[in-house]
């Protein structure tokens, strides 16, 4: 059993500058508890995220840490050029010395979508377009790519990334039913969020793709069968499980508000995420999609949802909202010290 770390970086009410300097802090904290891996998101013109370009911030990052492996959860491929991607993947994994991972997707927003000129109709086949083109520059001496929307011919690939075997592993995320299997089909890592029958329910469509691959392993090594199964879920400990609610309904009411604002000004019902975003913490925390209490309570609850989902990869969210810096840390040492190595132990024993 792994774990990782999942952060928007949204906004808060520290000043930038310092919010900065305090998630470097937070992720040398977690680097040195031993997870995994730490996973930003990509989102634009919202108070959702505040490192719209996450390759600048992951520079910083990976020259701050030294063994936590780092990438976008998700890069937004439409709104890049593939040859222009691939040479910053190439840079980031040669600054963090064989770190990074490729979270990828399409993009769930339209209006961030529409801000940079982006049509939402076609964005899936300039997904799958610009997919293409980065994996094949990613592991060819030239890049030539006759898609629909992208066409390179001949262009050196003069960089390229540390990991070749045979590329940084790739990470897919999704929370609709119908996609998961075609997630292992391509065997890459999968990581997925909701209620907890919803999450179980795209696991073991995940898992349906991974019989289709015949044996076949994916491509990360690092995890069984060459694929992290994995969920992502808001945590927040704290001494008892009063003062864990008391820290969590107003970061959770901030965090909801920043992740709904787009939708709630354009007045249209949020994207398929945000269905999934319970609107009070305490709804969250009945669908198992937020974990609150002392350390015991969050314990039991995790090991209920790894037992019942069978995943390999735990990815937490502790830093959100309007959350202090303090509280944030408090949550992420409990966990490493009261439930992480319990939790570990666990799933050695069930292998």
């Amino acid at each position: 059993m792994k774990f990782g770390i999942f952060d928007h970086v949204d906004r808060s009410d520290v000043p930038l500058t310092e919010q900065f300097q305090q998630r470097i802090q937070y992720i040398q904290a977690a680097e040195k508890a031993g997870f995994y891996c730490y996973h930003v998101a990509e989102h634009h013109a919202t108070p959702l995220n505040m490192v719209p370009v996450p390759g600048v911030f992951l520079g910083a990052v990976a020259q701050a840490t030294s063994t936590i492996k780092l990438g976008p959860l998700v890069y937004l491929l439409p709104l890049y050029s593939p040859l222009r991607l691939i040479e910053e993947i190439a840079i980031l994994d040669h600054l963090s010395n064989g770190r990074m991972q490729i979270g990828v997707g399409r993009g769930v927003s339209p209006f961030e979508l529409n801000f940079h000129n982006v049509d939402p109709e076609t964005a899936r086949e300039v997904f799958l377009d610009g997919l293409e083109a980065v994996i094949y520059g990613m592991t060819h001496d030239m890049l030539d790519h006759d898609g629909k929307h992208f066409q390179y011919k001949d262009v050196p690939m003069e960089l390229k990334p540390k990991q070749q075997d045979p590329h940084p592993p790739i990470w897919y995320p999704s929370s609709t039913p119908a996609n998961c299997a075609l997630v292992a089909e391509m065997g890459y890592n999968f990581v997925t969020l909701g209620s907890r029958e919803h999450a179980r329910t795209c696991l073991e469509n995940f898992r349906e793709g991974i019989t289709k691959r015949n044996g076949k392993p994916g491509l990360d090594p690092n995890f069984p069968d060459g694929m992290a199964q994995a969920i992502n879920r808001h945590i927040i400990i704290a001494d008892t499980d009063e003062k864990a609610l008391e820290i969590a309904r107003p970061a959770y009411k901030r965090y909801h508000y920043s992740l709904a604002k787009l939708w709630r000004e354009n007045k249209v019902p949020g994207p398929a995420i945000a269905s999934l975003a319970m609107d009070n913490v305490e709804a969250a925390i009945e669908n198992g999609s937020f974990i609150a209490g002392s350390p015991d309570t969050v314990g039991e609850e995790m090991e209920r949802q790894i037992a019942a989902t069978g995943i390999n990869y735990f990815i937490c969210d502790f830093y959100f909202g309007d959350i202090s810096h303090e509280d944030a840390m408090g949550s992420l040492d409990r966990f490493s010290a009261d439930i992480m190595p319990g939790l570990s132990k666990l799933q050695e024993a069930a292998e």
